[in-house]
């Protein structure tokens, strides 16, 4: 996917005149019904316009919020040695073969964005988080893939003054969430599986999001404290057995459609 934030704008806007479903799992009828009033009161609770990564905003608790997620080599993100946000032309990512995600979570809510697995590795390894344009907030570098292992679990944290973005930063709280006999801890703090084990279609990235510091109307944004305390616990795991569990039950399930 190349980095076209022209089209990314142009096809988010629209947005705003549809709601568009986050899970693609529809049982029956009944929880068609179920869900369309859902997401129609959760678009009417939502006063952010702004649809896309590269503008800014200012929001409040239960506001969708926009950022995204940039894949490429670590040196891409730097010009003359310095870092600078994934939307800045100077960086000419769209000719660099880097990948781009989008994601509007809800703000303080924690969250669990998922990525196809191939993508990082495909892109460069490295994975860089940022929004707006102004404050141009972005996170270091982070490893996610390369030759040798892949990363499968990341906490990503908001931090908001005022309802504005300040900074996007990364946790690491250690390896003793890793599950699972192919399990690598990395440098004492990262969990990871051999990239030899994650086959044809990759290891699947899984990110915990969580929001700190004060909304537009100076409400404290609590989230990330939740996930702190409980830190010990992967959500991307409990997900991936949850999953686990409900592939196996339905005869014929694909995940992810």
């Amino acid at each position: 996917m190349n980095l076209d934030f022209h089209k990314i704008c142009r096809a988010e806007k629209k947005l705003k005149k549809k709601s568009v479903p986050i899970m693609r799992i529809m049982v029956t009828e009944m929880m068609v019904m179920v869900v369309i009033p859902m997401m129609i009161a959760a678009m009417a609770d939502d006063t952010n316009g702004v649809f896309s990564p590269c503008e800014d905003s200012k929001v409040q608790k239960s506001d969708g919020f926009t950022f995204g997620l940039a894949f490429s080599k670590k040196e891409f993100f730097f010009f003359e040695n310095i870092q600078l946000s994934p939307c800045d032309n100077r960086l000419a990512l769209a000719s660099k073969t880097a990948q781009l995600a989008v994601f509007r979570p809800k703000v303080d809510e924690i969250s669990l964005l998922t990525i196809n697995g191939t993508i990082p590795h495909a892109a460069g390894g490295y994975m860089v988080a940022f929004a707006g344009r102004k404050y141009a907030a972005r996170s270091f570098p982070v490893m996610v893939a390369d030759e040798q292992n892949t990363i499968t679990s990341f906490t990503l944290v908001l931090e908001f003054q005022q309802g504005t973005l300040q900074n996007l930063y990364w946790k690491s709280f250690g390896c003793d969430s890793c599950s699972g006999e192919s399990a690598v801890c990395l440098n004492k703090q990262d969990c990871a599986i051999p990239t030899s084990k994650c086959g044809a279609t990759g290891c699947s990235l899984g990110i915990q999001l969580a929001f700190s510091g004060t909304d537009k109307n100076l409400e404290a944004l609590n989230s990330w404290y939740e996930v702190s305390n409980l830190r010990q616990y992967s959500l991307y795991g409990l997900y991936s057995d949850l999953r686990d569990t409900v592939t196996s039950s339905i005869p014929g399930f694909l995940p992810g459609m």
